[in-house]
């Protein structure tokens, strides 16, 4: 559909207002839905220019897609943000040293193998030797902060593996390791692995896959976004899965829309639609089989942070909680205001850090009053912003991915154990 008919689409109704983070902070008309959506009108009209401060506020929206949910209408406010970042990003020119950094992240590191494994390595040496509060402050010393601990060995090394199932194989499945997630979050790729594995899957990891995108689609980088699309679709449709699973909502929601990011492609429109149906989050995977019920009982009081793109962008709520309270002595309690945005959005705690750090504060407030040992959510993002939130409102809860809470109580891991696949 035409995003001049997405824009029609919005009657102006103001109930988005109350659900937007930025608007709830900022109490401005401009910074909310309603307000976003006819700037855009008018730039795309032509009745306006793309301004300074029509960049702005486009770029302070979060994309967390909460409106969406909250509107009677079925306004597609994700398709439009994301189409309005990507007519800004042809129509300005930004500073050099902003080009060239954005260059370097968007087109050579993020696809990247060889880039992600040079710098997660450099990283690592870093993480190990830098001071105990950090080599930086102000405004570096914020982003520092908030950079993801690398985990090594890094999740690569799995890459082109195929991990049988345990006991009869029910389903054949691909994983998509991510991006950023190999080397900073490698152990929950390889808990999610062992999870799969103890439900009947066979589990791939196609050597051939890369970066989904969605950091790209979100920046209004769909040039690339588009490549590694196709990337990703040759080289996991053709292996006729049962499903594609991710561990990230954030990635996920991007994976199941790449039919829409390829609609105008000739070759991969439809081999795009099937490769969308196929994706599926590992909490919704699991939550739609069989599950081999957990035996160890984890006694702790476990709350769970609703993912944005997985609640809102993918309309999965059900899932993760039910997989929470098949777990034998876990005591779970229901965070208030669970959907509202933690202020991680993809990169928008780098970027907005005092914006960010707002919205974690009252969602800091909000797992207070659970007094719950853990928190859960079911994306990367998340779990790095929430980590933050521990660290400087919070009280030493842990952070963890629902699927680690799984493959704790399967008990499938050893100390020191490494996956093994043919």
């Amino acid at each position: 559909m035409d995003v001049s008919e997405l824009l029609d689409h919005c009657v102006h109704c103001g109930l988005c207002l109350n659900a937007c983070p930025t608007y709830r902070e900022l109490g401005l008309e401009m910074d909310s839905p309603r307000g976003r959506i006819y700037q855009m009108v008018q730039v795309s009209s032509g009745a306006a220019a793309m301004t300074a401060s029509y960049v702005e506020h486009i770029d302070l929206c979060l994309a967390c897609r909460a409106c969406e949910s909250a509107c009677p209408s079925g306004v597609q406010y994700g398709q439009l943000v994301e189409s309005a970042r990507a007519e800004i990003e042809l129509g300005i020119r930004r500073p050099w040293y902003v080009r060239a950094l954005r260059g370097f992240v968007f087109r050579r590191l993020l696809p990247s193998r060889r880039w992600l494994t040079w710098v997660g390595r450099g990283l690592s040496v870093y993480q190990r030797l830098r001071p105990r509060n950090g080599l930086f402050r102000g405004r570096l010393g914020e982003v520092e902060s908030l950079a993801p601990q690398v985990q090594s060995p890094f999740f690569f090394r799995q890459y082109g593996k195929i991990f049988a199932a345990e006991g009869e194989r029910r389903y054949r499945v691909a994983m998509l390791g991510g991006c950023i997630a190999n080397i900073s979050f490698a152990r929950l790729n390889e808990a999610t692995v062992r999870v799969l594995q103890k439900n009947g899957c066979e589990v791939s990891i196609p050597e051939a896959q890369t970066c989904c995108g969605a950091l790209h689609v979100h920046a209004g980088v769909r040039d690339e976004a588009r490549k590694l699309a196709r990337r990703n679709i040759d080289a996991l449709l053709p292996g006729g899965y049962d499903a594609i699973i991710t561990n990230a909502a954030g990635c996920g929601s991007t994976l199941k829309e790449y039919g829409e990011l390829l609609a105008d492609d000739p070759d991969y429109a439809a081999k795009a639609r099937q490769f969308s149906s196929r994706v599926k989050d590992i909490t919704e995977f699991l939550a739609s089989i069989d599950l081999v019920r957990p035996t160890k009982e984890l006694a702790v009081t476990v709350t769970y942070q609703d993912s944005c793109h997985l609640a809102h962008g993918q309309k999965i709520r059900s899932a993760p909680r039910t997989l929470l309270r098949a777990i034998p002595g876990l005591t779970f309690r229901e965070m208030p205001l669970s959907d509202h945005c933690c202020g991680s959005a993809g990169i928008y705690n780098v970027l907005h850090t005092d914006m960010s750090m707002a919205l974690l504060s009252k969602k800091m407030e909000n797992v207070e009053q659970t007094n719950a040992q853990v928190i859960t959510t079911a994306n990367p993002g998340c779990m790095l912003q929430l980590e933050a939130g521990v660290r400087r409102f919070g009280s030493a809860q842990r952070v963890a991915h629902v699927v680690e809470l799984l493959d704790d109580a399967y008990c499938s891991k050893l100390p020191n154990e490494r996956l093994r696949g043919s």
